[in-house]
């Protein structure tokens, strides 16, 4: 039997029995399409925590007050140290650091914003004129904070797009006098407007300088302090050179944890990379549940196709040819079953980026090729059981049951 005759044979046996071939193909569709859309989504995830990251600033390394001990807890420690809290002096002696371009203390908290009689809560970032760069926001309107001596603030502002929209509406709003908690504040700067961030919602934002901040919040303390390395290059250097300034101004105490935004981002991707590897073997399960139906309806074939293979037998086919047109009809509803599948989990991840915009749900290559291989594989390895019963069977024997 020509290749080609075995693919029509194949071809045949598969559209005589319409149900059975449709049912097969769907199992093995589901199968690939949850393959494709669960990695899309996990991808997805990945893809919009490291675009978040990226957007929080480059060449970041951010100092937090306390010691994340990677040794560990240790009792004798939290008695006889007491944790350092982060001060605007140290924030202003990280500004003579080689390695360091720009350095932005950061005091964060809430409080009370009003303006011609409109009241609403909002969060307040105190910080200095270099925060707006480091952090890449734009200005829509006016300017950012001006450059001044870090413990004396002016009493200006810059204010997010949505509380301007809610304060102002159709009012200009830089020059305006706002009242956030007990002071007064001019309007100098409206941010561009660029939605939920990590942690923070910048179109809702005050920004200040530092010194009223802390005044407001009662506290001498800083949340964070926000440093720009010089370049991508410098950025394990700067790291180094602000953990160890640090730990001399503390009396020589690591009280201090220096993280930088590449380490975040490589811990985030690992996990949300294992996360994806995670979904796409779960969705491969079901591709083995569909490989094992594959098997069951091709069994069932050779049961109720004894006499064609009698005869086939008696006309001269090998045991080879019978195993590969039943292989052929296996590799066929497998095929046809993966085409859709991918087609299907294509659309369900359109579908997924139309729902939610900002989310990249994008299947990765790799687990596109890994689906259609799985389930070719699947449909081939469980349809050799099939093909070889219906090898096996001795043709005279064949055309009586017939």
């Amino acid at each position: 039997m020509r290749f080609a005759d075995t693919l029509r044979f194949a071809r045949d046996a598969a559209t005589g029995y319409p149900m059975r071939t449709t049912l097969s193909v769907l199992a093995m569709s589901i199968g690939v399409a949850a393959v494709v859309v669960l990695t899309a989504l996990g991808d997805g995830a990945r893809r919009y925590v490291v675009g978040q990251f990226s957007s929080i600033g480059t060449n970041l390394v951010i100092v937090l007050p306390g010691r994340s001990g990677t040794g560990g807890f240790n009792p004798a420690n939290a008695i006889t140290t007491t944790p350092r809290d982060l001060s605007v002096d140290d924030a202003a002696s990280l500004q003579r650091v080689p390695a360091v371009k720009r350095v932005a203390p950061l005091a964060v908290g809430t409080s009370e914003i009003s303006f011609g009689g409109r009241l609403r809560e909002v969060m307040v970032a105190g910080s200095t004129s270099d925060f707006i760069p480091i952090r890449n926001f734009e200005l829509a309107q006016g300017q950012g904070l001006p450059e001044e001596d870090w413990n004396r603030g002016s009493s200006v502002a810059v204010i997010g797009s949505k509380i301007r929209e809610e304060m102002f509406g159709s009012e200009p709003a830089v020059g305006q006098l706002i009242r956030v908690g007990d002071r007064r504040l001019r309007v100098v700067g409206v941010l561009k407007s660029v939605g939920q961030g990590l942690g923070m919602n910048t179109d809702e934002l005050v920004i200040l300088p530092v010194s009223l901040a802390q005044a407001m919040f009662n506290s001498n303390t800083l949340f964070r302090i926000l440093v720009e390395a010089k370049s991508r290059e410098a950025i394990p250097e700067a790291k180094e050179q602000v953990m160890n300034l640090l730990k001399q101004r503390h009396r020589g105490e690591e009280d201090v944890t220096v993280i930088t935004q590449d380490a975040v981002l490589a811990t985030f991707d690992k996990l949300l990379g294992a996360l994806t590897l995670g979904v796409a073997g779960i969705a491969a399960i079901s591709l083995a549940v569909a490989g094992i139906l594959v098997m069951n309806v091709m069994l069932v074939a050779v049961t109720q196709r004894t006499g064609e293979i009698g005869l086939l037998k008696a006309l001269g086919a090998t045991a080879r040819t019978i195993r590969l047109a039943f292989l052929a009809e296996a590799a066929m509803l497998s095929a046809v079953g993966a085409l859709v599948g991918y087609l299907l989990g294509q659309l369900g991840a359109f579908a997924l980026r139309q729902a939610f915009p900002v989310f990249p749900a994008y299947p990765p290559d790799w687990a596109v090729i890994a689906g259609l291989g799985t389930a070719l594989g699947t449909g081939l390895l469980f349809g050799v059981m099939p093909a070889r019963r219906a090898a096996r069977l001795d043709p005279v024997q064949a055309l009586m049951k017939h």
